[in-house]
């Protein structure tokens, strides 16, 4: 259906799933995985987080959203940047196709992600914004979803804007 860039918290998103940047081993970290842990329960996530045992990098698992709005908890561990020439863009464009079709085959019709590996994994927001939205649009092209891309500061909201007016 259509892709929106928000300016909001992504665990306040009323979607059918929201998007973990997790990391492989599927433990609560900082950022926006501590938020999501801290506001979904974090022993009943860490628990069943646990139980799946982890996930590769650009691979996506599935959970309960516990006590967040979103039903289902959608993780996905994104690459650490390096420089570029190690594989990072597919792999991020994994993290979106892999999270978004599980998403489908769990009947979602909406989804939020956070700018995934933008954070303490180092990849360049603008160059992961453009792989988020390439991504994102391809997938919206063959299939019906709302997908929001969330952006929790401000100055990472308008760099969102500004770099999809670009694309």
């Amino acid at each position: 259906m259509t892709l929106q860039i928000v300016n909001d918290n992504i665990c306040n998103m009323k979607v059918d799933a929201i998007v973990n940047a997790a990391n492989s081993s599927l433990k609560m970290g900082g950022g926006v995985c501590g938020a999501i842990f801290s506001s979904a329960g974090a022993d009943k996530l860490q628990k069943e987080c646990d139980s799946i045992g982890g996930c590769n990098t650009g691979d996506a698992v599935i959970t309960s959203g516990y006590n967040l709005y979103a039903k289902y908890i959608i993780h996905t561990a994104g690459p650490i940047w390096r420089g570029g020439s190690s594989g990072e863009e597919e792999l991020l464009r994994s993290c979106y196709i892999n999270s978004l079709n599980l998403a489908l085959k769990n009947n979602c019709k909406s989804i939020a992600f956070p700018l995934i590996s933008s954070g303490i994994y180092g990849y360049p927001k603008e160059e992961a914004i453009k792989v988020a939205v390439n991504a994102i649009s391809e997938f919206l092209s063959a299939n019906d979803m709302d997908v929001y891309l969330v952006f929790f500061s401000d100055y990472d909201y308008k760099l969102g804007l500004k770099t999809i007016g670009d694309i």
